[in-house]
This record gives structure tokens, C-alpha cells and sequence, in this order.
């Protein structure tokens, strides 16, 4: 416990639940500026620690926003894991329905994460794709494991190219309904649903 220019006696973060912290801030601070425009400096004065802290957590800000995107990619993966023995027809709704509540939710650190491809920095721009190929490899096991797709799904041609796309698709719709606030969010899910399906199926 620690105590507070006012006498108020306030609980010490762990390391988790400090690491998680720097995290969001910097997640809203990528999310509202290009990766050149974001400096240390200004995390550490955000989540009132010093500099010397924050460089304790992470080397540096390559580092640090790397640690945002793995962030985020862990959080979706999670959110969109398949539900064993569930056709992806019957999953779909309710996978999409988990990620859009997410992206609305945790706009900034949706933000964030698409951000990353868009830095200069090319250490960071490899962990970004490597998030979306984890992405990739989540929905083709889905798709491999639903008897309407087959186990050999990933092996036809097109299909990779088509979840790549689709993947980009539903990432431009769900930054523009951030944006725009509509329409739906029934509509958004029906929407990337429909194309997902039209893109795998003759």
C-alpha cells in the first residue's frame, strides 16, 4: 500500500496488472496517432509512472507497441476460438457477434492493432503479420474440422487467398463502422458472415 499527496492510501499494482496498463494507454495513444507521432515519454506521464519504470517493463518502444499488437491478437484469438463439433455455418453468428462487441468495446486497441502495419518500423510491422497469420491458420482449422469444408480445405485453390481477403474485408468494415457508428451491428455481423461464406462456397 502506498500513500497518496492527499493522505488517501491506494493499493500498489502487480507487475501484471501494471504491465497491463501501459498497455491500454498505449493502445489509445497508437490507436489516435501514426507510430513516429507516439513518444515513451508521454505513456509513462499518462499512467502517472516514470520513464524509468515504463523502460523496466519494455526496452523501448518497439518493443512496447509490439507487446500492444501481441495484446490484441491474443484477445481476439481468444474471442473467436471454435467451438468444437459446431458446424461454422451454426458458429459463425455467434463468433462474429464475440468480436464486434470486442471491436466495440476496445475500439482503441482494434485501432492499435491495424495500426501497426502502417509503422516504419519493420521489427513491429512482422509481429503484425504474423497476428494475422495466426488469424488465418485459427479459421482454416475451423473450416477443416466442419465436414462441409473437409480436412483438406486449406489445400484448394483459393481458399487461403479468399480467408486472407476476407480477414482485410471484415478488418476495413469494422474500422468504418467505428468511424461512421452504423450501420447495426446485426447488419456488420450478417454482412462479414455473407461474405465469408460466398468467398468459400461455389
Amino acid at each position: 500500500m502506498t500513500v497518496d499527496e492527499r493522505g488517501r492510501t491506494r493499493r500498489r499494482m502487480s507487475t501484471e496488472e501494471r504491465r497491463e496498463q501501459l498497455l491500454s494507454v498505449g493502445a489509445r495513444l497508437f490507436s489516435e496517432s501514426p507510430y513516429d507521432e507516439v513518444w515513451i515519454e508521454r505513456v509513462a506521464e499518462i499512467a502517472g509512472v516514470s520513464r524509468g519504470l515504463l523502460y523496466h517493463y519494455f526496452p523501448g518502444k518497439r518493443e512496447f507497441f509490439a507487446a500492444v499488437v501481441e495484446r490484441e491478437s491474443e484477445h481476439m484469438l481468444r474471442l473467436t476460438a471454435a467451438v468444437p463439433g459446431l458446424p461454422v455455418r451454426e458458429q459463425l453468428t455467434s463468433v462474429l457477434d464475440a468480436f464486434l462487441e470486442y471491436v466495440r468495446t476496445n475500439a482503441d486497441g482494434f485501432g492499435a492493432f491495424h495500426r501497426a502495419e502502417a509503422a516504419g518500423d519493420q521489427a513491429v510491422r512482422r509481429v503484425y503479420r504474423a497476428a494475422l497469420a495466426a488469424q488465418e491458420r485459427q479459421i482454416l482449422a475451423v473450416l477443416a474440422a466442419d465436414p462441409e469444408f473437409g480436412p483438406g480445405v486449406a489445400a484448394r485453390a483459393g481458399v487461403r487467398l479468399a480467408v486472407r481477403g476476407w480477414l482485410a474485408f471484415t478488418t476495413a468494415v469494422c474500422l468504418e463502422w467505428l468511424s461512421e457508428g452504423e450501420p447495426g451491428r446485426e447488419q456488420v455481423r450478417d454482412l462479414c458472415a455473407r461474405a465469408l461464406l460466398g468467398a468459400l462456397t461455389p
